[in-house]
């Protein structure tokens, strides 16, 4: 299915987890909304309440949530600060997270830091054997300062899925919040937002949705809502309107922008479902990722480094120890292997350095497009770099 996508064909993109990949349909649709905004700006304006009510309730369905608790965000780096920077806290509290979570959603916990929050992390270990690790690294650090959890649902780094829903229930159980990224799970896991009872819940549609970039989703429990504000104040804030709550009036407009992106995300559920139904899809994926973790192990000559049954769309195989004691950081995303991986053998795929160098690892995806040929390429291409 590579036609469908406007990839580069000389290039092997094993990379969907980074950004996603918007196939070519959705962005040709996402063109012509674009093309009606400009056609008639205010009217489109006028009419948008109506057409993210639309986009909202079908988004709502597909991740198992009522349409009123979610609104739309930019990314799910968004979403997490919307809720932080919402939070009521006192000199002393603490906000927790992991040592596995995404390094700009960890420092968003440090925006209460001016008035004494503390931001910790619990330390998952790294390979990980089972779920009972990541649930006993949680609970080890909760105190009773800990007023909420930031945990991912999929991790970036390491590619594993979390036991969010056990940890959801015992935290719900010491009457701590739980925020979950969701950056990754929405198109690679089923999702039910309500049965799942999480507090916040934010996820991207631009990566396994493959939305165009600039779609994700913040869901609010019904009975936080009162207490969370936009990232940026509008006209919602002082509206007489009574049709509507505050949550929806604040969260849904702030200013002018470029919707297109969220008006584009039930064509996107619509589009790949048609593809391969969207059960079938994510089993697909999932089967993939194992198959081509297998194919580097075994050229590596390295362990996996967590079950298969933690796996989704993601993957990652343990690399022999980099030569460096540390990656230069001069350039974003930008490992020394990975580049190396692109410049000489057109390969796009993420190379960590975690939990610290020489420690590392690479990080494949799963997608439609990709191929099991694609992960052979990729484990030859590390066999050369480690003969040298």
């Amino acid at each position: 299915m590579k036609e469908l996508w406007t990839l580069d064909p000389e290039v092997n993109f094993l990379n969907h987890g980074s950004f996603g990949a918007c196939p070519r349909a959705a962005l040709e649709y996402q063109g012509e909304l674009r093309a009606r905004l400009e056609r008639q700006p205010v009217q489109f304006f006028r009419d948008l309440e109506g057409l993210l009510d639309q986009a909202r309730f079908k988004l709502a369905a597909f991740v198992g949530a009522d349409g009123d608790d979610l609104a739309f965000v930019p990314n799910a780096t968004s979403g997490v600060n919307t809720v932080i920077r919402s939070l009521q806290l006192q000199s002393g509290d603490e906000l927790l997270t992991t040592d596995h979570a995404y390094n700009a959603c960890r420092n968003a916990l440090r925006w209460h830091e001016a008035i004494g929050v503390r931001a910790a992390a619990a330390r998952v270990p790294w390979p990980l054997t089972g779920p009972h690790q990541v649930i006993d690294a949680i609970l080890s650090a909760v105190n009773p300062r800990t007023r909420l959890l930031l945990l991912d649902h999929v991790t970036s780094p390491t590619g594993v899925i979390f036991p969010v829903g056990e940890i959801v229930r015992l935290m719900n159980e010491r009457g701590i919040d739980t925020l979950i990224d969701g950056a990754h799970a929405p198109g690679m896991l089923p999702l039910d937002l309500n049965k799942l009872g999480a507090a916040y819940y934010t996820g991207n549609c631009h990566k396994w949705l493959c939305a165009p970039k600039g779609s994700a989703f913040l869901h609010v429990r019904r009975d936080k809502q009162a207490g969370v504000r936009p990232l940026a104040q509008g006209h919602g804030m002082n509206s007489n309107r009574t049709d509507r709550g505050p949550f929806r009036l604040q969260m849904d407009w702030i200013g002018t922008a470029d919707p297109t992106a969220y008006l584009t995300v039930p064509f996107c559920i619509d589009y790949l479902n048609q593809q391969v139904p969207w059960p079938q899809l994510m089993q697909r994926n999932h089967d993939l990722a194992v198959e081509g973790r297998r194919i580097l192990c075994k050229a590596l000559g390295t362990p996996p480094p967590a079950p298969e049954f933690m796996l989704g769309s993601l993957a990652a195989a343990l690399l022999p120890d980099s030569r460096a004691e540390a990656a230069p950081r001069d350039r974003a995303f930008w490992h020394p292997l990975t580049r190396t991986l692109l410049e000489e053998h057109r390969i796009e795929v993420p190379v960590f350095s975690f939990p610290a160098a020489p420690r590392q690892h690479v990080r494949i995806s799963a997608q439609l497009y990709n191929c099991i040929d694609d992960y052979h390429q990729l484990a030859s291409a590390l066999q050369d770099q480690f003969r040298t």
